[in-house]
């Protein structure tokens, strides 16, 4: 049979080399029941091997799914096929996922299949934000080439209000107090805009970035955050990350804002903070030939009510916002901060429960414990 996979799974090393995939594999037998998973599938679908294999795909996979038929009609043919772009519902996890799914015999003389899972999730996240971040830059060349003349006469505007404040009778102090204040928040929106066009490299060190997730919630309990419960779950073995300590403050504050703006009207608002190493993440990077590893997870979740599904894909584009008042800019300068950080970040939203999650690379070299790295100390 022409494109079977041979293998004997039996074997130590074919085992190991299953085991090394970052990619979920389930090997079935004819039936259809559950014979090996590895690793990678055992993440994927939350239980372990021997839960697993107590299984068939059929108790597994949510019915009529499209794996199920594409493994018959492998069994069938005796050939590898697949299937791009299916949705993978389990009784495993909550959410359907988007994932390639590739099927494959395994030999000649058995019905065993070997199904890998692609999820396309990340990928998609990844390809939305360089999208966004493509529309970032767009903005920031017409606000850069703007900014100058418009700062110009708003400057000149500006002074005038402060001298009718001084000169107008006192009914009519509250307009022309009005016309500066609003002059100052345009001047604000362009300093805002122009900061995407700062491609000016910044100073980066080993962080720890526990000693930046609790600087922010200081900050935010006593301030944006004030009456939210906060809950932590840190891994206290994760390496440092190389950045700014400034602007990763600057990310996890705006985001923990965001967070307790969408939670003003929750019973109980929480807030919880989360991290992680997974490896397994790699991303390519124009003018690096090597691809970067990100697996440094830190995710900042809240039970508010939840994005909009119809935002949720552009919710780091430039201007786009959820708020009455809201610019649209905080989150895409979020992403323009995590992506000069070399890192990506996306966003997991229902009623009750959004996350959202930044990966960002390791400090090179630095593989010890954030015990052993003090604030700003060398790698």
């Amino acid at each position: 049979m022409s494109g079977a996979v041979v293998m004997d799974l039996d074997s130590v090393p074919a085992r190991a080399v299953l085991q090394a995939l970052p990619q979920p594999i389930l090997v079935l037998d004819e039936a259809r029941r559950i014979q090996f998973v590895n690793y990678a599938a055992e993440a994927f679908f939350g239980a372990s091997l021997s839960v697993l294999t107590r299984q068939s795909l059929d108790d597994l996979i949510a019915f009529g799914s499209p794996i199920i038929s594409l493994v018959e009609t492998v069994v069938q043919r005796r050939a590898p096929m697949t299937e791009y772009r299916v949705r993978v519902g389990s009784s495993r996890f909550g959410d359907e996922r988007i994932a390639d799914v590739f099927a494959s015999p395994i030999s000649d003389t058995d019905g065993r299949v070997a199904v890998l899972i692609q999820e396309r999730t990340m990928a998609d996240k990844i390809d939305r934000q360089m999208v966004s971040r493509g529309a970032a830059r767009s903005v920031t060349g017409l606000a850069s080439m703007l900014a100058h003349e418009i700062k110009n006469p708003l400057s000149g505007i500006r002074g005038a209000a402060q001298l009718l404040e001084q000169s107008v009778p006192s009914d009519e102090v509250p307009l022309a107090r009005l016309i500066r204040e609003e002059t100052d928040r345009i001047v604000g929106l362009i300093d805002r805009v122009e900061v995407f066009g700062d491609e000016r490299p910044m100073e980066r060190e080993p962080i720890n970035i526990h000693i930046v997730l609790d600087r922010v919630k200081l900050l935010a309990r006593n301030g944006v955050a004030r009456g939210i419960t906060f809950y932590e779950e840190y891994d206290p073995s994760l390496p440092p990350v190389f950045g700014n300590r400034d602007q990763l403050i600057q990310i996890f504050l705006n985001l923990i804002k965001n967070a307790s703006e969408a939670l003003e009207r929750t019973q109980k608002p929480e807030i919880r903070i989360t991290t992680a190493f997974r490896p397994g993440i790699r991303i390519s990077v124009a003018g690096v030939a090597e691809r970067i590893s990100l697996p440094l997870e830190i995710v900042i979740e809240d039970n508010g009510p939840g994005v909009p599904p119809d935002i949720l894909p552009f919710l780091f584009d430039p201007f786009v916002t959820t708020k009455t008042n809201g610019s649209g800019l905080g989150l895409a300068l979020v992403a323009k901060i995590v992506g000069d950080h070399g890192g990506v970040i996306d966003c997991d939203s229902r009623p009750g429960r959004t996350r959202f999650r930044i990966l960002l690379p390791v400090a090179s070299g630095a593989f010890q414990t954030p015990a052993d790295v003090e604030e700003g100390s060398p790698a």
